[in-house]
């Protein structure tokens, strides 16, 4: 099956995370029911561009907000320049297909304040010592959620005091680490390697010791954001734009955060310029007395 031929292709050639290879494969079905169910068509190289406006058409029917949208439309481009790649059509209908326009929303961050009202209590056994690096490793290094998870021992660099983080598409990048990271990671080592005799191959470990899932890791952090922000959304996501804030904040440049997210394009990092941008406006129009 083509769809099947070009989920292979994405994992073994472009290597996109397992995340992103469920989502594209989530949109690529749904894209071949809607063809066969409005058209009849079984084979998705002989699909028009006006067919395809016409699922676009139905997503918004249906409710989907523009940026939905516009990712199952990034899924569908993808797919059609494999198709021209395999010689499989002569020109993809999603030529003239545009994204639609979709409203700049400011990133989502904890206030440094709220920051430091996060407790965890002593570190003297596992499980509290477990949650509380878990979350200062995604605050203070930025990394994505699956990223930690995908942590290692031998990651951990004590001498150099920095972390090596295996990145989407197979990158590695390396942060720094304080000395007070390291410490922690070290006492929770001692800790977890007390507490379990056979155990996963990972840095960090659920209570069971074994690799953590993400949903797991989500509900860690959120149970933790909980009691210091009215954010509606308190993800680990939400931390990784919460280091990229603060540390704009406080001066340093795009290039250096772009490096530490293991962002490829700078203007994917830009965001968190807007960010501030919009903040600062704020603040001028609340405190300049012609604001």
């Amino acid at each position: 099956m083509l769809v099947d031929q070009f989920i292979g292709y994405i994992q073994a050639e472009k290597r996109f995370s397992t995340l992103t290879v469920e989502a594209y494969q989530r949109d690529m079905l749904q894209f071949a029911d809607y063809m066969k169910s409005e058209f009849d068509v079984d084979d998705l190289t002989r699909v028009k561009t006006t067919m395809v406006k016409s699922y676009i058409v139905s997503l918004k029917e249906k409710g989907l907000v523009n940026r939905s949208i516009n990712r199952k439309t990034s899924t569908l481009r993808t797919f059609y320049k494999y198709c021209l790649r395999e010689g499989l059509v002569e020109k993809s209908p999603m030529t003239g297909i545009k994204a639609l326009k979709q409203p700049k929303a400011l990133v989502k961050f904890v206030t440094e304040t709220d920051i430091n009202k996060v407790s965890f209590g002593e570190d003297d056994d596992f499980a509290t010592c477990r949650d509380h690096l878990l979350f200062e490793l995604l605050y203070q290094t930025g990394m994505r959620q699956a990223e930690l998870r995908g942590l290692k021992d031998g990651d951990v660099d004590q001498r150099a005091m920095q972390l090596k983080v295996h990145g989407k598409r197979n990158k590695d990048r390396f942060v720094p680490l304080s000395s007070q990271m390291i410490k922690l990671i070290e006492q929770y080592q001692s800790l977890r390697d007390a507490t379990f005799t056979n155990k996963a191959d990972r840095l960090l470990l659920n209570d069971k010791g074994e690799e953590m899932s993400s949903t797991y890791v989500y509900n860690k952090v959120h149970h933790m954001l909980e009691g210091v922000t009215t954010l509606k959304q308190k993800s680990p996501h939400v931390l990784r734009h919460t280091f990229a804030t603060h540390l704009l904040d406080e001066g340093a440049s795009l290039v250096a955060i772009q490096k530490l997210l293991g962002h490829e394009d700078l203007a994917t990092t830009q965001i968190y310029a807007h960010n501030t941008i919009e903040q600062l406006k704020k603040i001028h129009k609340q405190a300049h007395p012609k604001g």
